[in-house]
């Protein structure tokens, strides 16, 4: 008895929503239609870029690491540590004395053997002395000019100066300590204007890569966070194997890194063009949709209703999406309230700013 009541009354049920809803649908259809957003396809070059951006680390152009080529005691540091120098600035001083002392000692003895020599070359030509005797005394000449020159070489290795421009790191020693050559490290130096950015991406680029570089070269950004400008630079390096192991090919590419934007051990993010898609057809990437079929757009007609249109969809860029063909430029699209419409369903369009406002208000 009690289900004999239950099914009519569930019936009823049923009838109202299947009205209501009916109702519902005819009223977005007609009147004032499905509130929608909308954008336009517009055509305009976009840069082919690898996806995702591959991370990078930053690289010194060159590092140097300097060492004494004489041992002795440090007797000055020119500089100081961080401090950007330029190629031939002095650097250390190692205590020259013992040096100019044996230096002044040998120059003594060359200047005697010079005498001797002289001396014994007139005898020779007067056949005086025996050609031993000659060739003795020119070798005791020659070899004490070659001590000269090498007590020079050292004495001159007591001012150690910068081999390029570059900044230099923590300082090992400083002055009154004793070094010895060339085992003791006293700091390092990197190049950093030019500099690297290394990174790495999977090997199906590289075929793309060298026939682009063939053809002009590639430019390359690097970004992090917090950075003002993004640096730019151009792709100088690819490596001469894939690696096994990753299935990816190491690359570098070249930053003036003249505002020191850049700096040794930075990770990086890469972002490395390839070419660019001349007169492409653009649209919100929001607006492309996935169905059954495939990806689909709502394009709205000149009398306000939707056309559900079947697109091939390209590459993305800034949250753009490149249509390969379905779309043509000047097209309205939807780009919000989707879910409102089928095809040939009426729209109404709003503004951003509208549909911002009401959200708040219904909140």
């Amino acid at each position: 008895m009690k289900n004999s009541t239950l099914i009519p009354a569930l019936a009823m049920v049923a009838v109202m929503l299947v009205n209501g809803c009916s109702g519902g649908a005819k009223k977005g259809a007609g009147g004032a239609g499905a509130p929608v957003l909308v954008a336009q396809a517009v055509a305009t070059n976009v840069p082919v870029l690898i996806n995702p951006p591959p991370v990078g680390h930053v690289m010194p152009y060159s590092t140097v690491t300097v060492r004494p080529q004489v041992g002795g005691v440090i007797s000055q540091v020119h500089f100081q540590e961080g401090q950007a120098v330029r190629k031939g600035d002095q650097l250390f001083t190692i205590d020259p004395r013992s040096m100019q002392a044996v230096l002044a000692h040998d120059r003594a003895q060359l200047e005697n053997a010079e005498i001797q020599f002289t001396r014994e070359q007139k005898l020779f030509d007067q056949k005086l002395v025996s050609q031993d005797e000659y060739d003795t005394s020119k070798a005791s000449r020659d070899t004490l000019a070659a001590t000269v020159q090498s007590d020079e070489l050292n004495l001159s290795f007591t001012e150690i100066r910068a081999p390029f421009d570059g900044r230099t790191g923590s300082l090992q020693f400083h002055e009154g300590n004793v070094v010895k050559a060339p085992d003791d490290t006293l700091l390092t130096i990197n190049q950093i204007h030019p500099i690297y950015v290394a990174f790495a991406v999977p090997e199906q680029y590289l075929p793309e890569i060298k026939r682009e570089m063939r053809e002009k070269t590639l430019k390359v950004q690097a970004t992090f966070q917090n950075m003002d400008a993004l640096p730019q630079g151009e792709l100088t390096f690819i490596d001469n194997a894939v690696d096994m192991t990753t299935g990816t090919i190491q690359l570098k590419a070249t930053f003036p890194n003249e505002d020191n934007t850049l700096w040794p051990g930075q990770f990086v993010q890469v972002v490395l063009t390839l070419s660019d898609l001349t007169n492409a057809i653009v649209v919100p990437s929001q607006a492309v949709q996935t169905g059954q079929n495939g990806q689909f757009v709502y394009v709205v007609k000149p009398d306000l209703t939707a056309e559900e249109r079947p697109v091939t969809v390209g590459i993305t860029y800034q949250g753009e999406t490149v249509m390969q063909s379905g779309l043509k430029a000047g097209e309205t699209v939807v780009t919000d309230g989707q879910l409102r419409l089928t095809p040939d369903a009426k729209v109404n369009i709003k503004s951003a700013l509208s549909s911002t406002n009401a959200t708040t208000t219904g909140k």
